[in-house]
């Protein structure tokens, strides 16, 4: 596998080694040992999935305190815009965010530490995407950051027109409300 570091300090993007041939292809999508050996030694103890249509965007979600979660996440059917926003108010790159396409085809994943929000765009006429956690959701600590927030600027490369978000998401705060203990 390869490991891409972005320029926000833990934010890594995955690129496994995919051995294809005409029958179709094969690849890990989760080995521990070799990404301790990359530096993510996290221990994964849910995993997530989700469906969505073109031009829906999620996010940005985080959970807080106790229960802030890292994340690993990639893209099974179709292709997503995801996007990780820094929480860490030490951090250099407080506030930025960085983003990345995650498809089927390109098979690349995104590893999210604790500490930032996240969210996607969906970019195909459907998506799938799966997410392994190293926390419990806990619906108590779960924040939101609102998608169009001004000071983050996040291009979501969906027609704002054509965005589709859900009552719960239009209802996030703004970034310089966010409560973030990171």
């Amino acid at each position: 596998m390869q490991v891409e570091k972005t320029p926000i300090e833990g934010l890594v993007v995955i690129s496994p080694r995919v051995f294809e041939d005409e029958r179709g292809y094969f690849f890990e999508s989760f080995h521990a040992l070799k990404y301790k050996e990359a530096g993510i030694d996290v221990g994964f103890v849910q995993d997530n999935e989700s469906r969505s249509s073109r031009g829906v965007i999620r996010g940005l979600h985080y959970q807080f305190g106790d229960s802030a979660q890292g994340k690993l996440v990639r893209v099974t059917e179709g292709a997503v815009w995801d996007v990780a926003v820094d929480l860490r108010r030490n951090s250099t790159t407080f506030g930025k965010w960085f983003g990345v396409e995650l498809s089927a085809a390109n098979k690349k994943q995104f590893f999210i530490p604790r500490g930032f929000a996240h969210g996607f765009s969906v970019q195909s006429e459907f998506a799938v995407l799966t997410y392994k956690c190293d926390n419990y959701y806990n619906p108590q600590a779960e924040r939101g950051i609102i998608y169009n927030d001004p000071v983050l600027n996040i291009d979501w490369k969906v027609d704002p027109e054509k965005a589709l978000l859900s009552a719960k998401d239009l209802e996030n705060i703004p970034f310089r409300e966010a409560e973030a203990d990171f």
